[in-house]
């Protein structure tokens, strides 16, 4: 996929769902804000922010997200535009549980892009799905610019593979170069 702009993303930084490994998707079933450490991690990372001279930034709609990127915008003095494509994988039944109970309902890598738990839930194609269609719309709209979307670990790794190019193997064989840490800033 061919960029238009320069593209920055951002994990939310640690939440109470990261803390106590509880999947956590739209709709919020607790309520999961940042930690103390995750508002840490993200001031720490604004002295990089800042030196990328950005111009836009969108951002998930999710609670964890709205106060990473809260914390970003008052530093930065800029708007923040609020994207639904960018929240998390719908993890469907497992929301809300243990993120073990959702990894144990895949038994092999690739049934990650091809099984979908119940209630809503999606699988990594349509994850991907949604990230292609915010950066085609992003890419239409806007050229040259230096914009930051704040997000979720699995749209991350997503849309990293997609820009990438990677197949669905290259993208089980390359999972770990495509995780962010929270508060984990990257060029995509």
């Amino acid at each position: 996929m061919k960029l238009n702009n320069q593209y920055y993303i951002f994990r939310h930084g640690e939440a109470v769902s990261n803390k106590k490994n509880i999947s956590s998707c739209w709709p919020e079933k607790f309520l999961n804000p940042l930690t103390k450490n995750g508002k840490q991690q993200i001031k720490k990372a604004i002295l990089k922010i800042k030196k990328l001279k950005i111009d836009l930034i969108f951002s998930s709609d999710i609670l964890r997200t709205k106060q990473t990127t809260e914390i970003i915008v008052k530093a930065l003095k800029l708007r923040i535009k609020f994207d639904k494509r960018l929240r998390e994988i719908n993890t469907g039944i497992f929301n809300g549980k243990s993120l073990d109970q959702w990894y144990g309902f895949y038994k092999k890598d690739k049934d990650f892009f091809v099984k979908r738990p119940k209630n809503g839930g999606e699988n990594y194609r349509d994850v991907k799905k949604r990230a292609k269609n915010f950066l085609e719309a992003i890419n239409k709209q806007y050229h040259d610019k230096k914009i930051l979307i704040v997000g979720h670990g699995g749209v991350f790794e997503n849309m990293q593979a997609l820009v990438k190019n990677y197949t669905e193997k290259q993208q089980i064989l390359y999972k770990k170069d495509l995780i962010l840490k929270n508060g984990e800033l990257r060029k995509l």
